[in-house]
């Protein structure tokens, strides 16, 4: 689904966004019921690894996640052939977004420190087979809209000369817009590493992203009404998405001070964010003393151009930790060798007919 130039600045940029709004409304089902969830992240991070490996653009990145979840979503796949068939979605996902240039090749996908530490070894043929099975599952079809299809429209009116910072006007209007683009590829970033936002529509998750940006940066509004014709999105339809997003800023946050001081320190009490699944109060977070993010210096969210959030970077290449799903106490180590047979994989289908586990928001 490659589209040529900046689709979102042209004269077609508003009708290439409604159909692109039309075709997220059909997107396949999603149950959330495969039996290897608990290695979800583990894989979402290899994705991102190996993106940023080969600067791909983030609609590839975002594409390979969600066809990974919806093939993981329909079938018992084994953790050796997770790996192939998290590498196949990454190539099918570059192959439908990128230029041919740039998709990755075999030889230098199998000469990556990561493929070596993994003892993963790729062939063409069996590549072939699983990239068939994937096409098979998907019915040919990858016009499959992400978050990561509609931020750019969004981004450009994001931040606007009229907008207030702490109440005042802005000092340097293109910092402020390095900033607001900056925090939106973060939280894009947030969105991949939890399957509980599919249950949210795309163009939704991208303006939910917006909408964190500007809380964070204490922007006022905090969603302008221009942002709210253009999305066609008010603030309580985006109110549970910001929140799940702002949850996982403060737990990247807190973590990011435990690394810089890892000695504790006698200080007064101060307000703690809950966590998923108590009750949040957006305007408590809002209410923050102004000092909390000035003080941090938009550390923890610093993303690199070419890839995705720094936070990704801690995931041990062959740690897989299944104790958020399965009550697991102790990391369990992949270390098998994987040798691509010459012959199609074989899966075990779970769910013959797509039903729905979320309702889309």
């Amino acid at each position: 689904m490659e589209l040529e130039g900046q689709w979102w600045k042209g004269e077609l940029a508003e009708d290439i966004y409604q159909a692109l709004r039309y075709k997220e409304l059909r997107l396949p089902a999603y149950k959330g019921q495969s039996p290897q969830l608990s290695l979800r992240r583990y894989f979402a991070d290899l994705i991102a690894i190996v993106s940023n490996r080969f600067k791909l653009c983030p609609a590839a990145r975002h594409l390979a996640v969600y066809l990974l979840d919806l093939f993981m979503d329909r079938y018992d796949i084994s953790v050796q052939q997770l790996h192939m068939v998290t590498l196949s979605c990454l190539l099918l996902a570059s192959k439908f977004e990128e230029r041919e240039d740039c998709v990755p090749k075999l030889e230098t996908l199998n000469s990556l420190g990561c493929m070596s530490s993994m003892n993963l070894v790729l062939t063409k043929q069996g590549l072939l087979h699983m990239e068939l099975l994937l096409l098979e599952t998907f019915q040919w079809n990858l016009y499959l809209p992400t978050a990561a299809h509609f931020i750019e429209y969004y981004l450009p009116v994001a931040v606007n000369e009229t907008d207030l910072h702490d109440g005042w006007p802005m000092v340097c209007m293109e910092k402020t817009m390095l900033y607001m683009s900056k925090y939106a590829d973060y939280f894009l970033e947030v969105s991949l590493q939890d399957h509980a936002f599919l249950r949210f529509i795309p163009s939704l998750v991208a303006a939910a992203c917006v909408a964190s940006s500007r809380v964070i940066l204490r922007l006022s509004p905090t969603w302008p009404p221009r942002l709210q014709r253009l999305s066609a999105y008010t603030w309580e339809q985006l109110l549970p998405c910001v929140e799940r997003l702002l949850i996982a800023h403060d737990s990247d946050v807190k973590e990011a001070n435990k690394q810089k001081c890892p000695k504790p320190s006698a200080q007064p009490a101060q307000m703690v964010y809950p966590v998923q699944g108590q009750s949040v109060s957006l305007h408590q977070y809002m209410q923050r003393p102004n000092t909390q993010y000035m003080q941090q210096s938009c550390q923890p969210v610093v993303v690199s151009s070419q890839g995705p959030a720094t936070y990704l970077t801690h995931t041990a290449p062959m740690q897989v930790s299944t104790a958020p799903l399965h009550g697991l106490t102790q990391t369990q180590t992949m270390d098998a060798k994987v040798n691509v047979p010459s012959r199609a994989y074989q899966v075990n289908p779970l769910y013959p007919c797509a039903a729905p586990c979320f309702d889309r928001c």
